[in-house]
Protein backbone atom coordinates (compact mmCIF):
# COMPACT_ATOMS: atom_id res chain seq x y z
CA UNK A 1 0.00 0.00 0.00
CA UNK A 2 1.31 3.84 -0.82
CA UNK A 3 1.47 5.61 2.53
CA UNK A 4 0.50 9.06 3.02
CA UNK A 5 3.39 11.69 3.23
CA UNK A 6 3.32 12.34 6.59
CA UNK A 7 6.08 10.82 8.63
CA UNK A 8 6.06 11.46 12.57
CA UNK A 9 8.83 13.02 14.03
CA UNK A 10 10.66 11.18 17.47
CA UNK A 11 10.89 13.81 20.13
CA UNK A 12 8.96 16.15 18.94
CA UNK A 13 6.41 17.69 21.90
CA UNK A 14 2.78 16.18 20.68
CA UNK A 15 1.07 15.68 17.69
CA UNK A 16 1.18 18.41 15.20
CA UNK A 17 -2.64 19.38 15.17
CA UNK A 18 -4.28 21.00 11.46
CA UNK A 19 -7.20 23.09 12.60
CA UNK A 20 -9.27 25.07 11.03
CA UNK A 21 -7.54 28.18 10.08
CA UNK A 22 -4.36 25.99 8.72
CA UNK A 23 -7.31 23.80 6.86
CA UNK A 24 -8.27 26.65 4.94
CA UNK A 25 -4.89 27.42 4.13
CA UNK A 26 -3.72 23.97 2.71
CA UNK A 27 -6.72 23.98 0.30
CA UNK A 28 -6.98 27.68 -0.59
CA UNK A 29 -5.72 26.84 -3.97
CA UNK A 30 -8.68 24.30 -4.39
CA UNK A 31 -10.99 27.17 -3.43
CA UNK A 32 -9.77 30.22 -5.16
CA UNK A 33 -10.82 28.44 -8.58
CA UNK A 34 -14.17 28.76 -10.57
CA UNK A 35 -13.54 26.72 -13.10
CA UNK A 36 -14.32 22.82 -12.94
CA UNK A 37 -11.24 21.45 -11.22
CA UNK A 38 -10.12 17.78 -10.07
CA UNK A 39 -8.79 17.87 -6.74
CA UNK A 40 -6.74 14.72 -4.49
CA UNK A 41 -6.31 15.41 -0.86
CA UNK A 42 -3.51 12.83 0.41
CA UNK A 43 -3.53 11.43 4.26
CA UNK A 44 -6.88 11.77 5.29
CA UNK A 45 -8.99 10.79 8.37
CA UNK A 46 -12.46 11.15 8.71
CA UNK A 47 -12.52 13.81 11.02
CA UNK A 48 -9.94 15.89 9.19
CA UNK A 49 -10.35 19.51 9.41
CA UNK A 50 -8.72 19.81 5.76
CA UNK A 51 -11.05 17.36 4.31
CA UNK A 52 -13.84 19.39 5.89
CA UNK A 53 -12.63 22.36 4.17
CA UNK A 54 -12.05 20.18 0.57
CA UNK A 55 -15.32 19.92 1.10
CA UNK A 56 -16.56 23.09 1.58
CA UNK A 57 -14.13 24.16 -1.32
CA UNK A 58 -16.28 22.18 -3.98
CA UNK A 59 -18.60 23.47 -6.79
CA UNK A 60 -20.89 21.52 -8.85
CA UNK A 61 -18.22 20.78 -11.71
CA UNK A 62 -15.68 19.58 -9.37
CA UNK A 63 -13.96 16.54 -8.69
CA UNK A 64 -11.88 15.32 -5.37
CA UNK A 65 -10.04 12.05 -4.78
CA UNK A 66 -9.07 11.16 -0.94
CA UNK A 67 -6.76 8.54 0.36
CA UNK A 68 -6.88 7.91 3.76
CA UNK A 69 -4.16 8.72 5.68
CA UNK A 70 -1.84 5.52 7.52
CA UNK A 71 -3.67 3.91 10.12
CA UNK A 72 -6.96 5.06 9.04
CA UNK A 73 -9.33 3.35 6.48
CA UNK A 74 -10.32 3.70 3.19
CA UNK A 75 -13.92 1.92 4.62
CA UNK A 76 -14.51 4.41 7.29
CA UNK A 77 -13.68 7.68 4.91
CA UNK A 78 -16.46 5.81 2.25
CA UNK A 79 -19.13 6.12 5.75
CA UNK A 80 -18.16 9.56 6.37
CA UNK A 81 -18.46 11.18 2.60
CA UNK A 82 -21.73 9.13 2.12
CA UNK A 83 -23.10 10.50 5.38
CA UNK A 84 -21.88 14.11 4.03
CA UNK A 85 -25.12 13.45 1.62
CA UNK A 86 -26.05 12.76 -2.07
CA UNK A 87 -24.03 16.33 -3.38
CA UNK A 88 -20.79 15.52 -1.82
CA UNK A 89 -21.04 11.57 -2.36
CA UNK A 90 -21.38 12.31 -5.86
CA UNK A 91 -18.26 14.43 -6.18
CA UNK A 92 -16.12 12.72 -3.91
CA UNK A 93 -14.45 9.19 -4.75
CA UNK A 94 -11.99 7.24 -1.68
CA UNK A 95 -9.22 5.84 -3.13
CA UNK A 96 -7.32 2.91 -1.20
CA UNK A 97 -4.03 3.82 -2.33
CA UNK A 98 -2.56 6.80 -3.73
CA UNK A 99 -1.79 4.48 -6.76
CA UNK A 100 -5.12 4.35 -7.75
CA UNK A 101 -5.54 8.42 -7.63
CA UNK A 102 -5.50 10.40 -10.90
CA UNK A 103 -3.53 13.69 -11.54
CA UNK A 104 -5.18 16.38 -10.45
CA UNK A 105 -4.91 20.76 -10.82
CA UNK A 106 -4.35 20.57 -7.12
CA UNK A 107 -2.94 18.06 -4.94
CA UNK A 108 -3.02 18.78 -0.95
CA UNK A 109 -0.97 16.69 1.82
CA UNK A 110 -3.65 16.48 4.31
CA UNK A 111 -1.15 15.86 7.11
CA UNK A 112 2.04 18.05 8.27
CA UNK A 113 5.44 17.23 7.16
CA UNK A 114 7.22 16.67 10.70
CA UNK A 115 9.75 13.68 9.43
CA UNK A 116 13.36 14.17 8.05
CA UNK A 117 14.86 16.16 4.94
CA UNK A 118 15.04 12.94 2.70
CA UNK A 119 11.47 11.65 3.89
CA UNK A 120 9.83 14.99 3.10
CA UNK A 121 12.11 15.28 -0.21
CA UNK A 122 10.65 11.41 -0.87
CA UNK A 123 7.55 12.68 -0.67
CA UNK A 124 7.23 15.48 -2.48
CA UNK A 125 8.77 14.21 -5.14
CA UNK A 126 5.79 11.30 -4.96
CA UNK A 127 2.97 13.70 -4.77
CA UNK A 128 4.16 15.55 -7.34
CA UNK A 129 4.11 12.55 -10.01
CA UNK A 130 0.17 13.71 -9.58
CA UNK A 131 0.25 16.92 -10.46
CA UNK A 132 -1.15 17.65 -13.88
CA UNK A 133 0.44 20.83 -15.73
CA UNK A 134 0.52 23.90 -13.73
CA UNK A 135 -0.94 22.14 -10.54
CA UNK A 136 -0.26 23.61 -7.65
CA UNK A 137 0.66 21.07 -4.42
CA UNK A 138 -0.25 22.42 -0.78
CA UNK A 139 1.67 21.00 1.84
CA UNK A 140 2.65 22.14 5.25
CA UNK A 141 5.01 21.74 8.08
CA UNK A 142 5.45 23.30 11.87
CA UNK A 143 7.29 26.12 11.76
CA UNK A 144 10.06 26.43 14.76
CA UNK A 145 11.99 23.59 13.56
CA UNK A 146 15.15 24.45 11.84
CA UNK A 147 15.91 21.34 10.01
CA UNK A 148 14.34 18.17 9.03
CA UNK A 149 11.26 18.37 7.29
CA UNK A 150 10.44 21.98 6.88
CA UNK A 151 13.99 23.17 6.51
CA UNK A 152 13.09 21.14 3.32
CA UNK A 153 9.83 22.19 2.39
CA UNK A 154 11.33 25.93 3.01
CA UNK A 155 13.69 25.20 0.37
CA UNK A 156 11.36 23.50 -2.01
CA UNK A 157 9.39 27.06 -1.34
CA UNK A 158 12.75 28.66 -2.80
CA UNK A 159 12.81 26.72 -5.98
CA UNK A 160 9.22 26.30 -6.92
CA UNK A 161 6.90 27.93 -4.01
CA UNK A 162 4.11 30.45 -5.55
CA UNK A 163 2.82 31.46 -2.08
CA UNK A 164 3.86 30.74 1.58
CA UNK A 165 1.28 31.19 4.13
CA UNK A 166 2.34 31.16 7.96
CA UNK A 167 -0.09 30.15 10.24
CA UNK A 168 0.24 31.49 13.97
CA UNK A 169 -3.23 30.52 15.30
CA UNK A 170 -2.54 26.90 14.82
CA UNK A 171 -1.02 24.60 17.60
CA UNK A 172 1.56 24.41 16.95
CA UNK A 173 2.01 26.85 14.47
CA UNK A 174 2.69 25.69 10.77
CA UNK A 175 4.02 27.06 7.63
CA UNK A 176 1.87 26.49 4.55
CA UNK A 177 3.88 25.87 1.09
CA UNK A 178 1.93 26.04 -2.68
CA UNK A 179 4.85 24.81 -5.03
CA UNK A 180 4.38 24.85 -8.31
CA UNK A 181 6.33 22.35 -10.99
CA UNK A 182 5.75 23.14 -14.21
CA UNK A 183 4.65 26.66 -15.46
CA UNK A 184 0.41 28.27 -15.57
CA UNK A 185 -0.28 30.32 -18.22
CA UNK A 186 -1.98 33.91 -17.46
CA UNK A 187 -5.00 33.42 -18.45
CA UNK A 188 -5.36 31.04 -15.62
CA UNK A 189 -5.33 33.85 -13.18
CA UNK A 190 -8.74 35.31 -14.95
CA UNK A 191 -10.38 32.21 -13.30
CA UNK A 192 -8.99 32.72 -10.07
CA UNK A 193 -10.61 34.62 -6.60
CA UNK A 194 -8.42 36.18 -4.74
CA UNK A 195 -6.23 33.72 -2.53
CA UNK A 196 -7.15 33.26 1.66
CA UNK A 197 -4.23 35.10 3.67
CA UNK A 198 -4.33 33.61 7.24
CA UNK A 199 -1.86 35.77 7.91
CA UNK A 200 -4.38 38.53 8.51
CA UNK A 201 -5.64 38.31 12.39
CA UNK A 202 -9.67 39.25 11.58
CA UNK A 203 -11.19 41.85 14.24
CA UNK A 204 -14.42 41.73 12.51
CA UNK A 205 -16.35 40.04 9.62
CA UNK A 206 -15.32 43.12 6.95
CA UNK A 207 -11.74 44.08 8.96
CA UNK A 208 -8.74 42.63 9.53
CA UNK A 209 -5.34 43.67 10.32
CA UNK A 210 -1.98 42.54 8.19
CA UNK A 211 0.87 40.38 10.25
CA UNK A 212 2.92 43.72 10.19
CA UNK A 213 0.87 45.51 12.40
CA UNK A 214 0.13 42.43 14.88
CA UNK A 215 3.81 42.33 14.88
CA UNK A 216 4.56 46.24 15.43
CA UNK A 217 1.77 46.91 17.75
CA UNK A 218 3.69 43.59 19.87
CA UNK A 219 6.60 45.77 19.47
CA UNK A 220 5.18 48.89 21.15
CA UNK A 221 3.35 47.00 24.33
CA UNK A 222 6.96 45.05 24.38
CA UNK A 223 8.80 48.51 24.57
CA UNK A 224 6.05 49.60 27.28
CA UNK A 225 6.66 46.59 29.59
CA UNK A 226 10.31 47.04 29.36
CA UNK A 227 10.46 50.67 30.62
CA UNK A 228 7.53 50.01 33.02
CA UNK A 229 9.77 47.55 34.70
CA UNK A 230 13.05 50.01 34.25
CA UNK A 231 11.85 53.03 35.21
CA UNK A 232 8.64 51.92 37.45
CA UNK A 233 7.89 55.78 38.80
CA UNK A 234 8.22 56.79 35.47
CA UNK A 235 5.23 57.62 32.75
CA UNK A 236 7.56 57.05 29.78
CA UNK A 237 6.25 53.51 29.32
CA UNK A 238 2.88 55.22 28.35
CA UNK A 239 4.22 56.70 25.14
CA UNK A 240 5.02 53.17 23.13
CA UNK A 241 2.14 51.71 25.04
CA UNK A 242 -0.36 54.43 23.82
CA UNK A 243 1.17 54.12 20.07
CA UNK A 244 0.23 50.32 19.85
CA UNK A 245 -2.98 50.66 18.68
CA UNK A 246 -2.83 53.37 15.88
CA UNK A 247 0.29 51.63 14.81
CA UNK A 248 -1.95 48.21 14.07
CA UNK A 249 -4.09 50.55 12.51
CA UNK A 250 -2.24 51.90 9.99
CA UNK A 251 -1.72 48.27 8.60
CA UNK A 252 -5.42 47.39 8.69
CA UNK A 253 -6.86 44.92 5.61
CA UNK A 254 -10.16 45.69 5.35
CA UNK A 255 -12.28 43.30 2.82
CA UNK A 256 -13.13 44.59 -0.86
CA UNK A 257 -16.28 43.71 -3.18
CA UNK A 258 -13.99 43.07 -6.10
CA UNK A 259 -15.46 44.65 -9.61
CA UNK A 260 -16.19 41.22 -12.03
CA UNK A 261 -16.12 42.76 -14.90
CA UNK A 262 -13.57 41.74 -16.81
CA UNK A 263 -12.79 44.90 -18.67
CA UNK A 264 -11.93 46.65 -15.32
CA UNK A 265 -8.74 47.36 -14.19
CA UNK A 266 -8.96 48.36 -10.49
CA UNK A 267 -6.99 50.60 -8.29
CA UNK A 268 -3.92 49.09 -6.54
CA UNK A 269 -3.98 50.85 -2.89
CA UNK A 270 -6.34 53.31 -1.40
CA UNK A 271 -5.43 56.87 -2.25
CA UNK A 272 -5.33 60.08 -4.04
CA UNK A 273 -4.84 60.28 -7.69
CA UNK A 274 -1.66 62.23 -8.50
CA UNK A 275 -1.50 62.03 -12.25
CA UNK A 276 -2.40 59.97 -15.27
CA UNK A 277 -0.36 60.36 -17.88
CA UNK A 278 1.09 59.04 -21.08
CA UNK A 279 4.79 58.03 -21.03
CA UNK A 280 7.56 55.88 -22.37
CA UNK A 281 9.92 53.49 -20.15
CA UNK A 282 12.57 51.75 -21.94
CA UNK A 283 13.00 49.32 -19.19
CA UNK A 284 9.26 47.97 -19.92
CA UNK A 285 9.64 48.17 -23.86
CA UNK A 286 9.01 50.78 -26.72
CA UNK A 287 5.37 50.84 -26.07
CA UNK A 288 3.90 54.24 -24.64
CA UNK A 289 2.06 53.70 -21.24
CA UNK A 290 -0.67 54.62 -19.38
CA UNK A 291 0.58 55.37 -15.66
CA UNK A 292 -1.93 56.22 -12.87
CA UNK A 293 0.04 57.49 -9.85
CA UNK A 294 -1.87 57.00 -6.59
CA UNK A 295 -0.27 59.25 -3.46
CA UNK A 296 -1.17 57.04 -0.04
CA UNK A 297 -0.88 59.02 3.35
CA UNK A 298 -0.32 57.94 6.54
CA UNK A 299 -3.96 57.86 7.26
CA UNK A 300 -4.82 55.43 4.16
CA UNK A 301 -4.87 51.65 3.99
CA UNK A 302 -1.34 50.70 2.72
CA UNK A 303 -2.13 47.01 1.89
CA UNK A 304 -1.51 46.77 -2.49
CA UNK A 305 -3.92 44.95 -4.47
CA UNK A 306 -3.00 43.87 -7.98
CA UNK A 307 -5.26 45.88 -10.28
CA UNK A 308 -5.82 43.28 -12.77
CA UNK A 309 -5.41 39.26 -13.49
CA UNK A 310 -2.07 37.90 -14.12
CA UNK A 311 1.36 36.47 -13.89
CA UNK A 312 4.08 37.34 -12.22
CA UNK A 313 6.89 37.42 -14.76
CA UNK A 314 9.58 40.10 -13.18
CA UNK A 315 10.08 41.53 -10.04
CA UNK A 316 13.04 44.06 -9.59
CA UNK A 317 13.91 47.05 -7.39
CA UNK A 318 15.30 50.42 -8.63
CA UNK A 319 17.58 51.93 -6.10
CA UNK A 320 16.98 56.14 -5.32
CA UNK A 321 16.15 58.45 -2.97
CA UNK A 322 13.33 58.99 -0.21
CA UNK A 323 11.58 62.25 -1.46
CA UNK A 324 8.17 63.21 -0.60
CA UNK A 325 5.69 61.13 -2.45
CA UNK A 326 3.72 64.10 -3.53
CA UNK A 327 6.79 65.64 -5.18
CA UNK A 328 7.68 65.29 -8.68
CA UNK A 329 11.48 64.35 -7.58
CA UNK A 330 9.77 60.84 -6.00
CA UNK A 331 9.90 59.56 -9.73
CA UNK A 332 13.53 58.61 -8.75
CA UNK A 333 12.44 57.48 -5.29
CA UNK A 334 13.82 53.14 -4.37
CA UNK A 335 10.63 51.43 -6.41
CA UNK A 336 9.75 48.00 -6.71
CA UNK A 337 8.30 46.76 -9.75
CA UNK A 338 5.99 43.94 -9.74
CA UNK A 339 5.80 43.46 -13.80
CA UNK A 340 2.38 40.95 -14.43
CA UNK A 341 1.93 39.26 -18.40
CA UNK A 342 -2.00 39.42 -18.96
CA UNK A 343 -4.51 38.74 -21.47
CA UNK A 344 -4.46 42.04 -22.43
CA UNK A 345 -0.74 42.65 -22.73
CA UNK A 346 1.97 43.23 -20.13
CA UNK A 347 0.96 45.67 -16.65
CA UNK A 348 3.55 46.69 -14.17
CA UNK A 349 2.85 47.78 -10.16
CA UNK A 350 5.10 50.18 -9.02
CA UNK A 351 5.36 50.25 -5.05
CA UNK A 352 7.41 53.48 -4.17
CA UNK A 353 9.05 55.01 -1.30
CA UNK A 354 8.48 57.99 0.32
CA UNK A 355 9.79 60.56 3.24
CA UNK A 356 8.82 58.52 5.86
CA UNK A 357 8.11 54.98 3.90
CA UNK A 358 11.30 53.02 3.87
CA UNK A 359 10.14 49.56 3.89
CA UNK A 360 8.42 47.98 0.73
CA UNK A 361 6.75 44.41 1.00
CA UNK A 362 5.79 42.35 -1.94
CA UNK A 363 4.55 38.61 -1.27
CA UNK A 364 4.15 37.59 -5.04
CA UNK A 365 7.11 35.61 -6.18
CA UNK A 366 7.93 35.24 -10.18
CA UNK A 367 5.49 32.45 -11.41
CA UNK A 368 3.02 33.19 -9.14
CA UNK A 369 -0.82 33.97 -10.11
CA UNK A 370 -2.68 36.95 -8.90
CA UNK A 371 -6.36 37.51 -9.21
CA UNK A 372 -8.10 41.33 -9.90
CA UNK A 373 -7.83 42.89 -6.61
CA UNK A 374 -5.75 40.13 -4.58
CA UNK A 375 -3.55 41.40 -1.57
CA UNK A 376 0.42 41.26 -2.82
CA UNK A 377 2.19 43.50 -0.92
CA UNK A 378 2.39 46.66 1.16
CA UNK A 379 4.40 49.91 1.92
CA UNK A 380 4.78 51.54 5.39
CA UNK A 381 4.04 54.35 6.45
CA UNK A 382 2.83 56.95 3.20
CA UNK A 383 4.04 56.15 -0.25
CA UNK A 384 2.95 56.35 -4.02
CA UNK A 385 1.85 53.54 -6.08
CA UNK A 386 1.86 53.77 -9.79
CA UNK A 387 -0.10 51.38 -12.50
CA UNK A 388 1.65 50.94 -15.86
CA UNK A 389 -1.32 49.96 -18.81
CA UNK A 390 -0.63 49.59 -22.07
CA UNK A 391 -1.85 52.77 -23.50
CA UNK A 392 -3.27 51.93 -26.72
CA UNK A 393 -5.55 48.61 -25.15
CA UNK A 394 -6.60 51.08 -21.84
CA UNK A 395 -9.12 54.27 -21.48
CA UNK A 396 -8.42 55.70 -18.26
CA UNK A 397 -11.14 56.47 -15.90
CA UNK A 398 -10.03 58.61 -13.15
CA UNK A 399 -8.10 61.86 -12.96
CA UNK A 400 -6.03 63.82 -10.76
CA UNK A 401 -7.23 64.61 -7.02
CA UNK A 402 -9.76 61.60 -7.59
CA UNK A 403 -9.69 59.69 -4.47
CA UNK A 404 -9.83 55.62 -5.18
CA UNK A 405 -9.94 52.73 -2.95
CA UNK A 406 -7.89 49.83 -3.46
CA UNK A 407 -9.23 46.48 -5.33
CA UNK A 408 -12.73 48.26 -6.01
CA UNK A 409 -12.57 51.94 -7.63
CA UNK A 410 -12.36 50.94 -11.17
CA UNK A 411 -9.77 53.13 -12.58
CA UNK A 412 -9.69 52.57 -16.59
CA UNK A 413 -10.70 49.56 -18.65
CA UNK A 414 -9.80 47.43 -21.34
CA UNK A 415 -10.76 48.68 -24.97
Amino acid sequence: MTQSPAVRTPGLSGPVRIGERAARALVSELARRNDPKAGLLVGATPDSAVLAAAVDALLPGDRLTVVPAEGSSAAALREHVTAQGRWVADRVRVADTLAEADAAEVVIAAEPFTGTADEARVAVDGLSKYLTDGAVLSLAAPVFRTEGAGAELDRQGVLHGVRTDLVLRNSPPVRVHHLRFTPAGAALAAKLAPAYRPSSVPLTRSMHIDSNGVAAAGISLGLAALARVARPKSKLWLLPALAAAPVAAFFRDPERDVPEDPSAVVAAADGQVLSVQRLHDERFGDAEWLRVAVFLSVLDVHVNRAPVAGKVVDYFVADGGFVNAMKPDAEHNVAAYTVLETEHGTVVVAQRTGLIARRIVQRAPVGALLAKGERFGLIRFGSRTDVYLPATAAEPLVGPGDKVVGGATVIARWV
